[in-house]
């Protein structure tokens, strides 16, 4: 009996995934918690001269140097006189790590990986290709962000932010 219950775990946990909420400005997000490495809560950030408009700064990280993105210049958001949380993300090879600066950090929700819709007609063309879908979740959509488009080589490539 234990094998099967053990087996019945393994299958929900695959078809689940927890999904942390975050935010830029009153809306908020959803990103894969598996793609999160760490939260660094607030954090003074160093501007980087001549950076494209979606580089946030540098921050210090375990004696590196991390390069951290915007959320609200992604969106096309006016910056906030108050730093965010910046969540350290690291592409899927792991050759790649940054962070990501966000208003602030929410709570974290197991859904069903089934649950994921297409991205809503609503959301702005210019950023919409930074979202893989959205949960309906009571009283609100979770739009999920995908990480692997927030690398920084990768917004250089896309030439949208100069």
């Amino acid at each position: 009996m234990k094998i099967v219950e053990q087996e019945m775990h393994i299958q929900e946990e695959a078809e689940s995934v927890s999904v942390c909420s975050m935010f830029a400005g009153e809306e908020s997000f959803g990103i894969d918690t598996g793609k999160i490495r760490e939260v660094l809560g607030r954090r003074g950030l160093e501007r980087v001269p001549m950076a494209p408009v979606f580089i946030a700064g540098v921050v210090p990280y375990r004696g590196d140097v991390l390069t951290t993105i915007s959320f609200r210049a992604l969106l096309g958001l006016p910056e906030s006189p108050e730093t965010g949380c910046v969540l350290v993300l690291e592409d899927d090879e792991g050759q790649e790590r940054f962070g990501l600066m966000v208003d602030a950090v929410g709570s974290v929700v197991t859904v069903g990986r089934n649950m994921l819709e297409a991205n809503p007609c609503t959301l702005d063309a210019k950023c919409k290709w930074l979202f893989d879908g959205a949960y309906k979740m009571e009283g609100n959509l979770l739009v999920q962000l995908d990480p692997q488009k927030l690398r920084p080589s990768r917004l250089a490539e896309t030439g949208m932010f100069r």
